[in-house]
């Protein structure tokens, strides 16, 4: 279809907008990942479907054509990670200790990294990635190898400066295959939009009040567990562990954030604990949080 009749449908206001179809969304996705199209409307469209705002179901078209341009390597045992890739701003990562925890439970961590992305500007998995040397059950997959038509749009992206429905539908690309998945939101809505997006792609995905936006949990947050339609909540909260985890930066540094996971201290090495014990229970490894960080003390 002729992109300007996306462009219209997004960019005529709220009188003229309308929804596109779970078709249309997908056809106007492969124009935009393609770039068969001018720069200036990719980005006229991206800002407009972003205002407008998006649907589900759009989000739905559009996940199905990135899904057609991604060549994927299956990791067997292995939970998914989404992470924003706007990266971290004011904390640290802690996924590298918490695969150190997990080595013996077999469990494999799936990373996906690219090119910093807007909004944020913090320092993204890519940063960290390329600078330390990870455990073997972490498997990093950088985006400009595996789905390099998304890679391409970075320079529009950043010259647009702003959070597009990319940053949405990008964070779990579903590269490795993995049957379980946890990714982050700030928000409760937020919820009922991932469930309505991903559910089928995996057999288990978890949503969590994670830190900056990431599957991490550093402070009390509640936890989703989404199977087939039916979604759990918990709560977690690392005091109940005994955990008193403060953080010491406004904005943090590269070499700050390497600094702490090289020199971990006490209290993020139990925090690194507890985040391996809700992955372990996404993966339905334990009945229960509580069991499986008690298996991890041990």
């Amino acid at each position: 279809m002729d992109f300007f009749k996306y462009i219209h449908a997004v960019g005529t206001g709220p009188k003229g907008n309308r929804d596109l179809s779970f078709d249309e969304s997908k056809d106007m996705m492969h124009q935009i990942l393609n770039q068969s199209i001018p720069s200036e409307q990719i980005a006229a469209f991206l800002l407009g479907w972003r205002l407008k705002p998006e649907t589900t179901e759009e989000f739905r078209g559009a996940l199905l054509a990135c899904d057609e341009h991604i060549t994927q390597q299956e990791v067997k045992n292995s939970i998914e990670l989404g992470y924003p890739f706007d990266g971290k701003a004011k904390n640290p990562y802690i996924f590298p200790l918490v695969s150190k925890v997990l080595k013996e439970s077999g469990l494999n961590l799936v990373v996906v990294g690219d090119a910093k992305q807007p909004a944020k500007g913090g320092i993204t998995i890519k940063d960290i990635c390329s600078r330390i040397e990870c455990s073997d059950n972490t498997h990093y997959f950088d985006r400009a190898d595996f789905f390099p038509a998304l890679h391409k749009l970075t320079d529009i992206r950043n010259k647009l400066g702003l959070r597009t429905g990319f940053n949405t539908i990008e964070k779990l690309p579903h590269i490795a295959k993995s049957e379980y998945a946890i990714t982050g939101v700030f928000h409760k809505p937020y919820v009922k939009k991932y469930v309505e997006i991903l559910t089928g792609r995996y057999k288990r995905f978890a949503l969590i009040q994670g830190n900056e936006g990431t599957p991490e949990l550093f402070s009390k947050g509640r936890l989703w567990i989404v199977t087939g339609k039916d979604v759990e909540e918990f709560i977690i909260d690392p005091e109940h562990y005994g955990i008193h985890y403060k953080k010491s930066w406004e904005k943090i540094t590269l070499e700050e954030s390497l600094s702490q996971l090289t020199h971990p201290s006490d209290e993020y090495l139990k925090l690194a604990r507890l985040n391996a014990a809700v992955y372990l229970f996404v993966t339905q490894k334990f009945n229960s949080i509580d069991d499986a960080y008690e298996s991890l003390e041990q």
